[in-house]
């Protein structure tokens, strides 16, 4: 073994045995180096190691953090069906199960942002652009932060709608408000892809920035004009989840085989 890996498997005994508790901060490099007789150098890569390995998350200038051990993976249906409730509005596919209660972790927010390179792209303006975004970071009631979800709004929805842009937008939220002021009714089409998180992304989500996300990116557009009215990305650790899909069969796939004419 090399020296570092010697050094990562000391420290993650002492984590795996309770020495470190989750939420607390490991020793200095400083001490751990003068602690074990090894250069500054091996220390480092040592904990890069364990943040890999999501046993600890590294945060400049406080240091490595031990982490909660993962939780079982949350296997999540991505089906294509919209449904609408009475009292809510629109429904997509999304990771909660049917009855399961969820929270908010801090506050909801809104407010004007440069547009990232996703949001941007999408409504073809340059990437920084001062653009309404609504921030919502979620889980299910007692579990850690699990998703960040950015909802970007375009300014011809906010001249066409300006109550999307207000703290609250009324039964049925911002989709309704859209498609009553002409947008209706609102097409989407949603795109996943993996990445790195961003440091903010892996501060507010609890996690190692040196584990990917999932990046579901779900995109409203307007009947009237054809064009993006709306953005909704969606960022999951891609260590607590998994995606999965019902497979149909076509008409040409049906069994039994039929004989060839």
């Amino acid at each position: 073994m090399a020296r570092y890996e010697i050094e990562a498997a000391h420290l993650r005994r002492k984590i795996e045995r309770g020495e470190y508790r989750v939420g607390e901060t490991l020793p200095r490099i400083a001490d751990l180096t003068a602690e074990r007789g090894v250069s500054p150098a091996t220390v480092r890569r040592a904990l890069e190691v364990l943040e890999d390995e999501g046993l600890v998350r590294v945060v400049r200038g406080t240091g490595a953090i031990v982490q909660p051990p993962p939780a079982p993976r949350r296997r999540i249906s991505r089906g294509v069906q919209i449904e609408r409730d009475p009292s809510r509005g629109y429904i997509f596919p999304a990771a909660a199960h049917p009855g399961e209660p969820w929270q908010v972790h801090g506050k909801a927010r809104r407010s004007m942002e440069p547009a990232t390179a996703t949001a941007a792209g999408v409504f073809g303006v340059p990437e920084g652009t001062s653009t309404l975004r609504r921030r919502r970071v979620t889980s299910p009631v007692g579990d850690p932060p699990f998703q960040i979800v950015d909802t970007w709004l375009s300014a011809q929805a906010v001249a066409d709608a300006p109550q999307i842009a207000e703290p609250s937008t009324g039964p049925g939220g911002y989709l309704d408000r859209l498609e009553e002021a002409g947008h209706g009714p609102l097409t989407w089409e949603e795109t996943t892809r993996a990445r790195m998180p961003s440091t903010e992304e892996a501060r507010l989500l609890s996690m190692s920035a040196a584990i990917p996300v999932l990046e579901l990116v779900l995109v409203g557009r307007s009947a009237s004009t054809g064009d993006p009215v709306e953005v909704t990305v969606r960022v999951i650790p891609a260590d607590r989840v998994e995606l999965i899909a019902s497979l149909q069969r076509a008409d040409s796939a049906q069994w039994p085989v039929q004989p060839v004419a």
